[in-house]
């Protein structure tokens, strides 16, 4: 039986792509009120089941169901070039979904339920009967919960060692609705190909203009919505904070509507960015309201 190299597989597992959830969960390390040192095996723990894990189960599986597709645009890939041999794609897949689960049990009763969660929405997204990917109301949803929600919740409850603040939730969710909006500027760059393919994403559904007038509006709404929580909850200096980056996407919003197509490569690079700073900025503010549970 030929095996895979270590490059290959850590190529099939994208560690690019665990920024995202990475800090997220940093995200819901510093929303809880304890110091991080204390608890230092729980937080590297949660950061492999978070990055590697996780989310490398989920560009395994994605990669072994698109591997036909792969073939035609991306032969490259490791899969379809060959480098990946036999079933092996498959076999990753399975490998880390199981050991995801196995840390995520060493973690605690409650992040191996978020983390069951977020193994089964991966393995939806992109194997059929469901496919999510294939709508992109549907996979963008499940996306941004992964990337964001789940991770932060995670990282909370590692923290907590229990059910997170409330709080806290309700901060992860919003900003989980947020990156449907971002997970939308990534399908802008294969709308021929999706058209083909029989992709539903929203720029095919809703056509270029539109879903990105949408994507915008997805990303700015729960932000605003956030800024109004923590002036309820007395945190005028981080709602100010996460005002002023909102303020600055909108100007960055202004050339990303005029040309979706050409500059949602480089929205992605710089609204998406002082997002995800606004996400840290929640995060403190929950830090410095001193909740560990609800």
């Amino acid at each position: 039986m030929k095996y895979p190299a270590p490059s290959v597989i850590l190529e099939l597992l994208k560690p690019i792509t665990w920024f995202a959830p990475m800090w997220a969960f940093l995200c819901g390390l510093v929303s809880v009120n304890t110091s991080l040192l204390e608890r230092w095996p729980l937080v590297l723990g949660g950061t492999l089941l978070a990055g590697p894990l996780v989310c490398g189960t989920s560009q395994a599986v994605n990669d072994w169901f698109d591997r036909h597709v792969d073939a035609i645009n991306e032969p490259l890939r490791p899969i379809p070039s060959g480098r990946m041999p036999g079933r092996w794609g498959l076999y990753i897949a399975c490998i880390f979904t199981a050991l995801s689960a196995l840390v995520a049990y060493a973690l605690g009763p409650v992040v191996l339920g978020a983390a069951i969660f977020g193994l089964v929405l991966a393995w939806a997204y992109s194997a059929p009967p469901f496919r999510l990917k294939t709508n992109g109301w549907w996979g963008n949803a499940a996306v941004g919960l992964c990337y964001e929600g789940l991770p932060w919740f995670t990282g909370a409850a590692v923290m907590a060692v229990a059910f997170p603040d409330e709080r806290i939730v309700i901060l992860a969710v919003l900003y989980s609705i947020g990156a449907h909006g971002i997970m939308t500027l990534n399908d802008f760059k294969s709308v021929e190909g999706d058209i083909k393919l029989g992709v539903a994403s929203l720029p095919v559904q809703l056509g270029v203009d539109r879903a990105a007038r949408l994507a915008c509006a997805v990303m700015a709404a729960p932000q605003i919505v956030v800024i109004s929580l923590l002036l309820q909850w007395e945190r005028p200096i981080h709602a100010g904070i996460i005002a002023v980056l909102l303020a600055a996407q909108f100007v960055l919003m202004i050339r990303l509507i005029a040309a979706p197509r050409l500059q949602a490569a480089w929205y992605n690079a710089t609204g998406t960015s002082l997002y995800v700073l606004g996400m840290m900025a929640a995060a403190f503010a929950m830090r410095s309201l001193g909740g560990i549970a609800s």
